[in-house]
């Protein structure tokens, strides 16, 4: 069984590919093609990151934090809370 990487898109808890190999699996040829050109001069501390970011190119993750960013700019609460908050339901 391949590595997977989970994350919530919409609510709804979302199993993307985990692994190189698999993620590339799921490109389009000229997607898989920049990956490829990408990837491999990805430093190693950046790497996580960077599979992340290519694993989430075929969902909608990107117009979910659009929308939330929007949210934001126009000085919507968003219910976020600073880092180092003493409220103790947020952990």
């Amino acid at each position: 069984m391949d590595a997977t990487l989970k994350t919530v898109i919409g609510g709804t808890l979302v199993e993307l590919p985990g692994t190189i190999a698999t993620i590339r699996a799921t490109m389009p040829p000229g997607q898989a093609e920049a990956f490829d050109r990408e990837i491999e001069h990805v430093p190693a501390v950046d790497l996580p990151a960077a599979l992340v970011r290519w694993a989430l190119a075929g969902t909608t993750a990107d117009e979910e934090d659009d929308a939330l960013f929007d949210r934001l700019a126009r000085g919507e609460d968003i219910g976020a809370v600073p880092v180092d908050s003493d409220r103790p339901e947020v952990a």
